[in-house]
């Protein structure tokens, strides 16, 4: 694998799912996987299998059914997770077992009552005992991020010659911003004696709202593998986007040269079968899979990308999966944008129609937010059998922004 691959490692169906609202049944973890391997990732973690029987079965499902992703489950550092783990994992033709534990001296003394030596020693016994189930082994230092660099590379080191080949390094609570984060990826990896036998991942949460900045931050520190969910769902304010991380290593490619095995046309899929599955809707204005991402309602905009789309957008629609730019009626739009919806249905007005059917538009709009195919066509067919109005009634419009708010450009930012 070339030095600017990144391995996309998808925890939808265990970090994302243990998220308030987000859990599934076995079947519909198993759809989402199918769906996970159509998208191209390189390893779905398919859950905790300790965690319930239910979560166990989900693992060993999708490892018996699901082909091509390495299927991974995650364990804590000690021999039951990790048989129960191996177990789950055992029908899947590739498998890794993920084995975590806490590093930061606040988690080993408030919540684990922990030495670092007991630590120390429980990290390495546990990757030496899954690496008797799997070659692939991945280790985690929970809240890594927060942890004392000195003892921190230490375990690292240890775990490495015990047999883990992935070591990630999570900024569990989304406490880091990205100019740390990258100085910390790099330093440790520089610090650490055996950093060049292993990959090296970051896996970070959202809680500032950094997320998938801190995980490009992480890139150029050296990590190469990406944890990320659809929907950028997990615990508390979720993880960080794979759609996000994806996208931005593709379109600025220049600052961010890294490729992944990711078929981008899915990704849109991928968000609506798990908005579907688990009732829970994206938020309007999320990046790359909101219902707002490509949709266009200020007149200015709407002008530029009739002309040529690259004003007002970065991608195309179609990249990402989704069917097509939508010019958006509403009270800000302008007179293109309503000719050319139209026109679409299949509409033609003549210019005196088209002024009478764009002024209705805009004092519907103004009353409903929103004017819907529906609306229009209605409107259109008023205007059609309306006399035509004199000038002084519907005086002449212009070609691009006719609102107040975008005579004075407020909507060209």
């Amino acid at each position: 694998m070339s030095a600017d691959r990144l391995i996309i490692f998808d925890t939808t169906l265990r970090d994302g799912e243990q998220a308030p609202g987000f859990s599934m049944r076995v079947d519909e973890k198993l759809r989402m996987a199918r769906q996970l391997a159509a998208l191209g990732v390189d390893l779905i973690e398919a859950g905790f299998p300790i965690a319930s029987e239910a979560d166990a079965q989900s693992v060993r499902t999708i490892a018996t059914h699901v082909h091509g992703p390495v299927i991974a489950a995650l364990a804590r550092c000690n021999r039951a997770d990790i048989e129960r783990a191996a177990w789950a994992l055992e029908p899947a033709e590739r498998r890794r077992i993920h084995v975590f534990i806490a590093t930061s001296d606040l988690h080993l003394e408030r919540k684990l009552r922990m030495s670092r030596a007991h630590c120390l020693k429980i990290a390495m016994e546990a990757v030496r005992f899954a690496r008797t189930f799997t070659d692939d082994v991945q280790f985690s230092a929970e809240d890594a991020t927060r942890s004392d660099p000195d003892f921190l590379w230490h375990v690292v080191e240890a775990v490495i010659q015990s047999g883990a080949k992935t070591i990630n390094l999570p900024d569990t609570v989304g406490y880091s911003t990205p100019d740390e984060i990258q100085s910390f990826f790099s330093n440790l990896i520089r610090r650490v004696p055996s950093s060049d036998q292993v990959v090296w991942s970051a896996h970070c949460h959202d809680d500032l709202g950094l997320a998938v900045a801190n995980t490009l931050a992480a890139l150029t520190g050296g990590a190469r593998q990406v944890e990320c969910t659809v929907n950028g769902i997990g615990e508390r304010a979720g993880n960080a986007s794979l759609e996000e991380v994806v996208m931005a290593t593709r379109i600025r490619h220049d600052r961010l040269p890294f490729t992944s095995g990711i078929n981008t046309s899915e990704i849109f899929a991928a968000s609506q079968l798990l908005t579907t599955l688990t009732g829970e809707a994206v938020q309007a204005n999320k990046a790359i899979v909101g219902r707002n991402a490509f949709a266009h309602e200020a007149g200015i905009h709407q002008d530029g990308m009739l002309k040529d789309r690259r004003t007002y957008e970065i991608m195309r629609p179609e990249d990402v999966g989704v069917t097509r730019t939508t010019l958006v009626l509403g009270k800000h739009s302008g007179r293109h944008a309503v000719q050319k919806r139209c026109e679409e249905l299949g509409i033609a007005l003549e210019r005196h129609e088209l002024d009478g059917v764009y002024r209705a538009v805009i004092a519907l709009a103004d009353r409903e937010k929103v004017v819907s195919d529906d609306d229009l066509i209605k409107i259109a067919a008023a205007a059609r059998t309306a006399p035509e109005a004199p000038a002084s009634v519907f005086p002449p419009v212009t070609d691009f922004a006719v609102t107040p708010a975008e005579k004075g450009y407020g909507h060209g930012v």
